[in-house]
């Protein structure tokens, strides 16, 4: 069982395949086991490698509480055990926070990062405004309702279960999460970074709005910006093609712009 070290807290990860890296960075329900149908649907033209953050899966669970502010370094601490450049971080919901602050911590061995379903963090105030008032609407919904849509739950009542056991088996849960996006990094930073940056959105996500991704998009110079029609805040879950899709285009356009 592959295990990297990061500050004494012993992390699991997965490699599978080889090509350019794509480094998958979880939210607050997921694990490695998560990304199923992205490993199997990548794992021929990439590497494609998973981790489980301090506090989820197979990861050391074992600290009185989890403080989102150690997530980027766990995810450092695996993209230096393997050794890893040229690296593009995709992360999902919370997870993106974590990716893109690793993405700045190891510019040497990140080139990329997309932000999925999240602003990743940026501290920004009109950008902090805009999420805090998406985020004021899905709260009134039902948790699976603001990650899947309703026809998906009616029609796919098995995925919707599995979907839902996934976060079973984590220690950690989206309440124990501490400082999450405490002290973001700017726009300014992030462009001095040199890593690139890409906004990954689902038309109907209902925790993060289109208009709310496309304003960050804007801010931020450089930065590229994928809509995916129909999709929800769980994408790769609900509508794995187009997201898998979308995700093999950026690895491609941004290696090579």
């Amino acid at each position: 069982m592959p295990l990297a070290d990061s500050d004494g807290t012993s992390l699991y990860y997965e490699r599978h395949g080889s090509g350019p890296v794509i480094l998958f960075v979880h939210g607050s329900g997921g694990h490695h086991a998560a990304w199923w149908q992205q490993v199997a649907a990548l794992r021929d033209e990439f590497t494609v490698v998973t981790v489980d953050l301090r506090g989820f899966g197979n990861s050391d669970s074992s600290m009185p509480e989890f403080d989102g502010q150690d997530f980027p370094g766990d995810v450092a601490a695996v993209l230096d055990a393997e050794e890893l450049t040229d690296v593009m971080l995709v992360g999902q919901s919370i997870g993106s926070v974590a990716a893109l602050r690793a993405g700045l911590m190891r510019p040497g061995r990140v080139s990329s990062v997309v932000l999925g379903h999240s602003l990743g963090g940026i501290g920004h105030p009109e950008l902090k405004e805009l999420a805090a008032a998406d985020r004021a609407e899905a709260v009134k919904l039902p948790v699976i309702d603001r990650l899947l849509t309703k026809r998906f739950q009616t029609e796919r009542a098995d995925l919707t279960f599995l979907f839902q056991q996934m976060g079973t088996f984590n220690v950690a849960t989206m309440a124990d999460l501490r400082n999450l996006d405490t002290d973001g990094p700017t726009l300014e930073e992030i462009q001095k970074s040199g890593v690139k940056v890409a906004f990954l959105a689902g038309e109907k996500d209902a925790v993060l709005s289109v208009k709310t991704v496309t304003r960050a998009h804007e801010l931020l110079p450089g930065s590229h910006l994928e809509i995916v029609p129909g999709a929800p805040h769980s994408m790769y879950w609900e509508t794995p093609e187009p997201y898998n899709a979308a995700v093999a285009r950026l690895r491609r356009t941004l290696t090579t712009s």
